[in-house]
C-alpha cells in the first residue's frame, strides 16, 4: 500500500454545500494531499450539489459510505425503510441514477497508509458497522469490541456519525472524530481534522449562519427546508443534548 502524506478528514456533510465550500476553501484542506470524507454525504437539502462538489475533487478525494448513504440508495430504489430524518425521501428523489450508483458503490471501511501513522482505518460509525455509536466517553470494553476485527498494525481509527469532534486513546489506539460539516452539534460551522506527520489537528470554520441558511432556503424546494436549517445548520441541539440522546446507544 502506497503511503500518503497530509490527509484532511471531513464527515457528515449532509447535503449542506455552503459549509462544505467554506471548509474546502481553508488553507489546511487545500494543502492536503488527500481529502477523506467519512460518510453521510448527501442526506440533506443539496444532495446533488454536494456529491458533484466532492466528486470534482478528483483523485484526491476518498468517499466512505455512511448509514445515510445506504438509506438514500434504498429509498431511491423504492424500499420502504425507517429513516431518522424526514428529509431523506425528498433527498433520495433528487438523486440522478448515476448518483445512486456512486453512493451504492462506496466502500466501508477504507484503509490508507498515512505518513507518521501507518495504516489508518477510516469508517463512519465503527469499522464493523457504519451505524454503531461510539462516543468520547464510551466505556473501553465497547471500544475494544468495536475494534476486535482490526489488525494489530492498525493503530489509528478515524470515524464520524456522531457529529462531535474528539481525539482520544483506546487501549493504545488513537481514535479521531473530525466532527460534522452539515449537521453540527454544539456550535454552528464546519469541523474537520488534519492528519499530518503523526499529529492530529482538529479545526473549525465559522460561518454566517443567517447567510448560509438563506442560501439553502432559496436554492431548495424541500417543503420544510426552513425548519431543517434552523435545526441543523444553526446547531439548535447542543453537544450535551446530543450526548444524552446518543448515550444509551453505545451500550453503557
Amino acid at each position: 500500500m502506497a503511503q500518503v502524506g497530509t490527509v484532511a478528514v471531513l464527515s457528515d456533510v449532509h447535503g449542506v454545500l455552503p459549509v462544505l465550500d467554506a471548509v474546502l476553501a481553508t488553507t489546511e484542506v487545500r494543502a492536503a494531499e488527500f481529502v477523506v470524507v467519512t460518510g453521510d454525504h448527501c442526506s440533506g437539502p443539496q444532495p446533488r450539489e454536494v456529491l458533484d462538489r466532492l466528486r470534482n475533487l478528483g483523485d484526491r478525494v476518498v468517499l466512505v459510505r455512511g448509514n445515510a448513504d445506504r438509506e438514500l440508495v434504498a429509498v431511491a430504489r423504492g424500499a420502504e425503510i425507517d429513516v431518522p430524518d424526514p428529509i431523506v425521501p425528498w433527498a433520495a428523489s433528487q438523486l440522478r441514477p448515476v448518483d445512486v450508483e456512486v453512493l451504492d458503490a462506496l466502500p466501508h471501511p477504507v484503509e490508507l497508509s498515512v505518513r507518521g501513522f501507518g495504516p489508518v482505518v477510516f469508517c463512519h460509525g465503527t469499522p464493523r458497522d457504519d451505524e454503531e455509536v461510539v462516543l468520547v466517553d464510551t466505556r473501553i470494553d465497547r471500544w475494544v469490541e468495536a475494534f476486535a476485527g482490526l489488525r494489530d498494525e492498525v493503530r489509528t481509527v478515524v470515524c464520524g456519525h456522531t457529529h462531535m469532534p474528539f481525539v482520544r486513546l483506546v487501549d493504545r489506539r488513537l481514535v479521531v472524530n473530525p466532527g460534522s460539516i452539515g449537521m453540527p452539534y454544539g456550535r454552528p460551522g464546519g469541523s474537520f481534522a488534519i492528519l499530518r506527520d503523526g499529529a492530529v489537528g482538529l479545526h473549525h470554520v465559522d460561518v454566517d449562519v443567517a447567510a448560509v441558511s438563506r442560501e439553502i432556503v432559496e436554492a431548495c424546494d424541500y417543503p420544510d427546508v426552513q425548519e431543517w436549517v434552523e435545526q441543523f445548520v444553526a446547531s439548535r441541539a447542543s453537544d450535551a443534548e446530543a450526548l444524552h440522546v446518543f448515550g444509551p446507544r453505545d451500550g453503557r
